[in-house]
């Protein structure tokens, strides 16, 4: 692969294209996005974000950045935590999936910003937050050692960057990893979201994406000082967390 192209999934494209096809994906999944997280996962994606939220120590009057933010799981937890004097941006390239999120949030109580656009180019300000979170998103980046760098940009001074990814699955779970990944997802994704070929890009965009301690590294050459991860379910998650000095 050169300089001219990158992964989308197994398949090699060229760099200007990753962006519009991973959001015909997301355009395609929208509607069931929620349910196909709770049905994939087994509903373990509300432990793993919960733990995200948890280890977040978010504070009232802080302002938070969720990036890749899609129907809002961060957001709105975060919104309930920094009260009325804290700020919370959702910002995603989908804005299907970032008005299904907003909306959501509004029903909730919880009119907060939202913002479309690539977490490469983010329009925000140098140190503007105090934490910024990217959930499942950073896989589906086309550059991103560039996104990893605007992250730490738009962050104050003691700032935290938490970064919750799919990984790289123990050894012992391997073969049965890679049936339940390019059979039983594939099939659940043409019977729930009658779209077989976005998940089967799922799977695919997993095995594709840095393992723990090379994204570890990542954050390191994005100017993060303090870095440390730890890795859930066997590998299948891992969450990183990096501070900005």
């Amino acid at each position: 692969m050169n300089q001219n192209t990158t992964h989308f999934g197994f398949e090699e494209v060229p760099t200007g294209e990753k962006a519009g096809r991973v959001a015909r994906v997301f355009d395609s999944v929208a509607a069931r996005y929620d349910l196909m997280n709770d049905v994939m996962s087994m509903g373990l994606h509300r432990i793993w974000k919960a733990a995200t939220i948890s280890q977040a120590n978010v504070r009232p009057g802080q302002h938070v950045l969720d990036v890749a933010s899609g129907t809002g799981d961060l957001a709105l937890a975060f919104a309930r935590r920094v009260g009325p004097q804290g700020r919370v941006v959702m910002s995603d390239i989908n804005g299907q999936m970032l008005q299904r999120g907003r909306n959501r949030l509004i029903d909730a109580g919880y009119p907060i910003e939202a913002v479309v656009c690539d977490a490469e180019h983010l329009p925000f300000a140098d140190h503007e937050f105090d934490l910024v979170t990217v959930a499942f998103g950073l896989r589906n980046m086309t550059d991103k050692p560039t996104a990893l760098r605007q992250m730490h940009r738009v962050l104050k001074p003691g700032g935290k960057l938490m970064v919750l990814e799919f990984s790289k699955v123990a050894a012992p779970l391997e073969k049965i990893y890679d049936v339940y990944s390019f059979k039983v997802l594939p099939w659940l994704g043409k019977k729930i979201a009658q779209d077989e070929a976005s998940y089967r890009y799922l799977a695919e965009s997993i095995r594709m994406h840095p393992g723990p301690e090379e994204l570890a590294q990542m954050l390191r050459d994005a100017g993060f000082d303090i870095v440390r991860f730890s890795t859930i379910s066997a590998g299948v998650v891992a969450l990183h967390q990096a501070i900005k000095i």
